[in-house]
This record gives C-alpha cells, structure tokens and sequence, in this order.
C-alpha cells in the first residue's frame, strides 16, 4: 500500500550560489509533487550570499548549512549522519562533486538509499591536487551511491570509462526547462527589443547567452563576422552574459572595427524576451556537457548553429533542429550562419523542429516525473511498506 504521507527527501548541495545546478535545483523542486514528496536543502557552505537560498524558502522548501569545508573533513560526519536522523529522510540525492563523498557516506551510515547528479566532465588542465581529488569522488559514486543521474548520454560515458562505474547504476535525465516561459515575440516585442540595443527593426539577429568564457568561443564567431557581412550586411550579434573573458571579446570587436553590429548586453534576467526576439542562436563552445541555454533557445523556436562537442550532439540534431560546425572551424562558423540566415523557409523548420523538441525531450515537468520514479524505484528497495 501506498504511504499516507510523503517520503522526505534531502537534496545535499556545496552551496546554493548563480550556478547552473543550483537553477536547475530550483526548477526541479518547483516542480516536484509535493503530495509524494517532502523536500529539504542542506548547503555545506554559503558563495555569493546563496541567492538561491531565499527562491528555494519562498517555495515553503527550509535550507539548512552544515559547514563542511574540506574533503577530508570526515569528523563532520557526525553531525551530518545525526542530521539525517534527526529528520528521518527516507533518500539523500547530493548535486555536484563537492558533497559527493560525505553526503554518500552519511547516507549509508544512516542506513539511507542515496542518487547523485553528476553535471560535468573533468577539466583537461587539472592539478595533481584536483586528480586526487577526483579519484575520491569517483570512489565514493562507486561506494557509496545507489544511482548516478548523468545529465547526457555523454557524462553517462566518461562515468563509465573514466569513474568505472557499471552501466547498470547510471540513469540519463536531461536538465529541464519551463518550455512554457519561453516563445517566438511577436513583432512588436521584437521591435521594442531590438530599439533597446539600437538594432533595426528589419536586421538580421544573431544571439549568444553565455557565461563569458574563453571555452565559450564566442571569439570564433566574432573572427568570423567579418565574412557573414559579405552576404548578410543586416547582420547584427547580440552577445548576453558577463564574465572574465568579457573585455578580451570587447577588445576583439574592436579591433575587427565591429562594435556597431556586435553588441554585449551583459547579464540579463529577461532571457526569454532577448530569444523571443533574435533570429539565430549561435553557440560555437569549445566544450559543453549539456548547455541548458539551447533547450531555451530550441523553446523560443530559434534555429541552432552549435559545435560538435560534448553533449550537444544530443540537443543538436541537423536537420532537424539546427546546424552543427566543428569547434574553432570559423569558415564553417560561418557558412552555417549565413545558410540559415539567408534560408529563412529552412530556418524556420529547425525553429519548428527545435520547440517540438524541447517538449519532448527537455520539458521540466516530464524530467522531474522521471526522477520521481527513480526516488520511488531506490526507496522501494529499502522500504517494505512501499
């Protein structure tokens, strides 16, 4: 029989700074039935203030700090095991590296099913430090979790060649969004968008939203504007998002004599307005695991020109939804942009193509009622009331 009340569940976080699993945290809780589910928030640490903190309280959701500041801090076991039956969780899912290894142990010590989120690769630049560290974590999936969720097909893989954990124990969930929050504006909200940033009504809008990193490779795309302005002169690219490459992009425009028709708009909260009112979204990263911003982009029924790498062959599919190029390749950068942009019968069957499969594949609803089976499937296991 079904338990009269809702199975608690822990979500054990490093912290609950503007990152994209942090969002992706809310989202998903904002979405979870809370008739099944009784969830709660513990951080081992406060970045930027935890804005995120006070979204997640809003939601009736409390947040809870247990100060953990190093992996091998394990006497801050003790409290976090008694935390856990304090509370009596029926399931522990830790999100990011950082709480993999005490959140699996104080799992298993309280006698607790436990699932990870697993978001991203290694970096290829690691420290000796950072690979030891790495090795621990990759010991602790192993251990001391029941199930690995990989946010692709891709992180799936390396956890299995890199991790070696087994197959069995990994579950793909891609990163959900509200598709309902994002549409194509009509044509007087992309007027009034494109006045904001002084762009004509009639230009051809190329959009980017990005954390503004080297590894982004917005570079590439501005290296090749140049090229694009022979066959679309209304060309125009609308790049939205701060970060530490920011000025290099700046001093780049600058010095190809564009800072007419490349634009920085800087970090926005009304990313569904600036999709709603582009033409083209242009993501020419030099790796990704699975970027979230081009569900956004697919469910604002934009066309795609991405690179190859990583994860985003799973949201990319040409012909489909949009283009692929190869990373840093700016003649292929190029010629997929100008394509697009002077195809617009082609155009608008990605953008078609892409919002038929962002509800399909990326609708935030659906994923977060995938992960509700799997809660259900790890505490059945353990449960002889379920």
């Amino acid at each position: 029989m079904p338990k009269p009340y809702p199975d608690r569940v822990l979500y054990l976080i490093d912290s609950l700074g503007m990152g994209g699993a942090e969002r992706m945290l809310f989202n998903y809780l904002r979405h979870l039935d809370r008739n099944r589910w009784e969830p709660r928030v513990c951080v081992f640490r406060v970045r930027d203030g935890n804005p995120i903190a006070s979204e997640i309280e809003g939601l009736g959701i409390p947040v809870d700090l247990i100060p953990v500041s190093r992996i091998r801090d394990f006497v801050k076991l003790i409290p976090l095991v008694r935390y856990l039956r304090r509370h009596r969780f029926d399931l522990v899912h830790t999100q990011l590296e950082a709480v993999t290894v005490h959140g699996g142990i104080a799992a298993k010590l309280a006698g607790l099913p436990a699932v990870h989120t697993l978001h991203t690769f290694a970096y290829p630049d690691a420290t000796a430090r950072e690979v030891r560290r790495s090795e621990i974590t990759w010991f602790a999936l192993r251990s001391f979790h029941d199930k690995v969720i990989a946010v692709s097909e891709a992180v799936g893989d390396y956890a299995v060649a890199k991790g070696r954990v087994l197959r069995k124990r990994i579950s793909v969930l891609y990163n959900g969004i509200d598709t309902n929050a994002f549409r194509r504006g009509n044509e007087i909200e992309r007027a009034a968008v494109r006045k904001a940033f002084g762009i004509p009504a009639s230009a051809a809008l190329v959009v980017t939203v990005a954390v503004l990193r080297r590894e982004k490779g917005i570079q590439y795309l501005i290296e090749a504007w140049p090229e694009i302005l022979k066959s679309v002169p209304n060309a125009y690219y609308l790049i939205v998002g701060g970060g530490p490459y920011e000025s290099q992009l700046k001093s780049l425009a600058a010095t190809y004599k564009l800072t007419d028709r490349v634009l920085f708009a800087g970090a926005r909260s009304d990313i569904p307005e600036l999709l709603g009112s582009s033409d083209l979204f242009v993501l020419p990263t030099l790796d990704d695991v699975l970027p979230t911003v081009l569900a956004e982009a697919m469910a604002s029924s934009l066309p795609i020109v991405a690179s190859r790498v990583g994860g985003v062959p799973e949201m990319v599919e040409p012909g489909r939804n949009g283009l692929l190029v190869p990373p840093t390749d700016q003649a292929r950068l190029a010629e997929a942009c100008i394509r697009l942009l002077r195809m617009p019968d082609e155009a608008q069957r990605l953008a078609q193509g892409g919002r038929a499969l962002a509800e399909s594949r990326f609708n935030v609803r659906s994923q977060v009622r995938k992960l509700e089976n799997l809660y259900q499937e790890l505490i059945g296991r353990t449960d002889n009331s379920c």
